[in-house]
Formats: structure tokens, sequence, C-alpha cells
């Protein structure tokens, strides 16, 4: 089968593209905007090098494949923050491009890469698909605009299946990015020995997910027709981030320290998948928390900036 991966040269799609690249045709399309030619090495793949919103690249891309792996995005809160127009065009208007093109060619599937940041700030958890959704970011409600525009086009008869991603980490994750997220920047700095910085008190919670069962569950939606429509993807179990620094510190044998920042405006407290809707169709993760986490470890121990 011809894979098409939006965003392959990313972080995760990138563990799409190892996923299938030794059975399958798999085509990457991306700008390279926020992703790495670095990320692909060793992968099998056709490369098409240009934005969803090009539609020449696209055109390229998208011809004779039978499943796509919508993940390309302006990621970034803060950059949809200053640039709401551009990440609206990215996001939505280049998802509806995507799904147009699947149209076109002939796709059997779409499934995207949305956010547990559709849920905003809401105190409850666990989430679960049926919460109102309340975005407080550009990000988050392009990503929510995404979403339905796969209902759209699964009504017209598209198969199509819309992610949550939760807290999500692993080897390829770039600690310097503007993207960063906690697990990597953790990691580096345990690494080199330097101060690990928590903002507020370490008591907010995150369902932290490994890559690989992100990948899982992208894969596993994607197999079946009968599975559309909106899906958590997370653990369902929540760390502390002062237990996150602990435990990377205790993976690397590190001597860093842990210092406190004053707490981030906006930042949610806690944050739990309800994952249910998910494993009824089936999926079910792969591994265990520490052992995602030791086999992070154990990349960056050996990664070479």
């Amino acid at each position: 089968m011809r894979i098409l991966v939006t965003g392959g040269a990313g972080f995760i799609g990138s563990h799409v593209v190892e996923h299938f690249h030794r059975d399958h045709e798999v085509v990457v399309l991306d700008d390279l905007r926020s992703g790495h030619l670095r990320n692909l090495d060793g992968l099998r793949h056709d490369m098409v090098r240009g934005s969803i919103l090009d539609p020449e690249a696209l055109e390229t891309a998208c011809r004779g494949v039978g499943r796509i792996f919508h993940l390309a995005a302006l990621v970034s809160v803060p950059e949809s923050v200053s640039r709401p127009e551009e990440c609206a065009r990215l996001n939505v208007e280049g998802t509806r491009r995507v799904l147009e093109a699947a149209r076109r060619h002939g796709a059997n599937k779409v499934v995207l890469a949305s956010s547990a940041a559709i849920y905003g700030d809401n105190p409850t958890v666990p989430k679960v698909e049926t919460m109102t959704p309340e975005p407080k970011s550009p990000y988050a409600a392009t990503k929510l605009e995404g979403e339905r525009l796969l209902a759209a086009a699964a009504a017209d008869g598209l198969s199509t299946a819309s992610l949550r991603f939760f807290n999500v980490f692993g080897p390829r994750q770039d600690p310097a990015s503007a993207y960063a997220a906690a697990v990597p920047i953790f990691i580096r700095k345990a690494l080199r020995g330097e101060p690990i910085s928590i903002h507020g008190d370490g008591g907010q919670t995150r369902d932290f997910v490994y890559v690989k069962d992100i990948v899982g569950a992208l894969t596993h939606v994607a197999d079946r027709p009968d599975a559309q429509g909106v899906f958590n993807v997370g653990y369902g179990r929540s760390l502390t981030i002062a237990d996150l620094a602990q435990e990377i510190l205790r993976l690397t044998g590190s001597s860093s320290t842990v210092t406190h920042l004053p707490p981030r405006a906006g930042d949610v407290r806690h944050s739990l998948a309800s994952a249910d809707r998910l494993r009824a169709t089936g999926w079910k993760p792969t591994f265990e928390l520490s052992e995602g986490l030791a086999r992070t470890v154990e990349w960056y121990r050996a990664f070479k900036e």
C-alpha cells in the first residue's frame, strides 16, 4: 500500500514513517517548518518537500495513496497566538485541502493528529470525548475545526478518524525547539547535570504517552473502517511534573538539582485521558510509561546534537 504522512519529518510523523517503511511505499510531505530531515535517516520513503497549502506538492504526494496520516500543522500554541491567521490557514485550510485531495485520489482513510488542548482548562478529569470543547488558543480552536472537517468528510463517505493526543514523548522530540515539552527538556538537562526547572510546585499532573503507542493508535484506527470519529489517546494514568523529574533523575543517574519557578499563567493543573472509546475498538498500549521513559533516555544519551 502507498501511504502518505504529512508532516512526516516531524517528531511523531517520523515514527509513523518508521512503522511502515519496510513493508509499504511511504510518501512524506513536509516543508521542514518544524521537522528535520535527520529524523528520516535510514527510513525508506519518497520525499515531497512542500506545504500542504502548495497544490502541486499536495497533488504529487497524494497520487495513488490508500491511507493518509495528517500530522502537518502549526503546533506551537504561542506562535498560534501571535500568528492566528497563519495558524488557521495551515491547520484549517490545509486540512480541508488534504481531505479534498484524498477524495480526488481515492484514499480509503484519513487520520488526523488532533490534541487534548481542545478540552482547554476544564478541571474535570478524566477527559472524555463527549465533553464540550473549550479551546483556549488559536491552535486548539483550529484542531477542533479540523476534527469538524473530518466529520463532514465522513458524512460524505470518506472514512476518517481524529485522535486527540495527550502528552506525547519519545525519541526525536527536539528539546531545543519552540515546541519542546517537559520530557525532552528534563532529560537533556539531567544528562548535562544542569538544574531542572519546574514551574509552580510540581503538583501538576499529566497523562504522558510514549510515541510508539501513539503510532499504534494511529495505525489501529487506520486499519479499521468502523473506527471513525474522535478518540482520546493516553494511558489513563497521571504523573506529577515533580515525579517526572525525579524519575528522569533516577534513569539518568544525574546529580542535577530541581528548582522551582513561578507558576505559568493559564497552566492546566490536571490533565488525564479516558481512552475507553479507543480501547473499545480493540486498541491497547504496548508500553508502560516507565519503559517508554527508559527508552527515551537511552536515545538522548546516544543522540549527537
